[in-house]
């Protein structure tokens, strides 16, 4: 396991790991133990510029983690666990801790696929949330809800869609939205309980329009439109 691996797991500094490596491999050559190899490792954000790290094998790195917390402990023994079993499934090969040079090439091979896998999942995870959003058909949203998420003035918003003929006010200034923009689902009607009026007595049901899930997403699209003109038009 490379340093930089556990500085990761252990929420530590690399060069305070590398640090309590020196003073474990003094130890070891107190006590004529083989000491922690040494590698190197490069960063895209130094171009060809070397970095140290060490390679720890499973023993050497319970020996330098045993001295912090006992959840770190677990959280090393754990990493362990999992790659032991991704090289009895062949799908990594541990590296050879006799050949440093060896070691240290492989180590940063898998180090740097692990965290390109990262920033993959990072990528996707945004996209994967706002498509169980559209699917989801269960919630809705008033105007108000929707001007906050996206950003906009409330004001704006009701502007743009009225502009853009997504809806309309009714003889009672009521926002109703356009018949084709309910048939596609980016509005609902939902019915307000029977009202009677205290004057004439008669009973009334209003509709109250909202914004479903997948209205959302099409219609921070349209602002996002809207926003593009008005700073070429700027």
């Amino acid at each position: 396991m490379s340093s930089r691996e556990i500085s990761i797991l252990c929420n530590k500094q690399h060069g305070h790991v590398c640090r309590d490596i020196e003073n474990l491999n003094a130890t070891y050559e107190k006590m004529g133990l083989s000491k922690i190899g040494e590698g190197y490792y490069t960063h895209p954000n130094t171009g060809d510029q070397q970095h140290r790290e060490f390679l720890l094998t499973k023993e050497q790195t319970i020996d330098l983690i045993t001295g912090y917390k006992p959840e770190l402990r677990i959280k090393i023994n754990r990493r362990w666990a999992e790659l032991e079993k991704l090289a009895q499934a062949n799908i990594i090969a541990l590296p050879n801790f006799a050949n440093p040079a060896e070691a240290a090439r492989a180590w940063a091979e898998q180090f740097e696929a692990k965290q390109l896998a990262e920033k993959q999942i990072a990528v996707l995870a945004p996209k994967a949330e706002a498509l169980e959003a559209i699917a989801d058909t269960s919630n809705t949203y008033c105007l108000r809800e929707c001007a906050k998420t996206i950003g906009i003035r409330e004001s704006d918003l009701i502007k743009l869609l009225i502009d853009k003929k997504w809806v309309y006010r009714d003889s009672d200034r009521k926002l109703q939205p356009h018949a084709q923009y309910v048939i596609n689902g980016v509005f609902t009607n939902r019915t307000s309980p029977v009202i009677k009026n205290k004057n004439d007595g008669q009973e009334r049901v209003f509709l109250h329009m909202r914004v479903t899930a997948f209205g959302l997403t099409r219609i921070t699209g349209l602002v996002n439109k809207w926003r593009k003109a008005q700073q070429v038009a700027a």
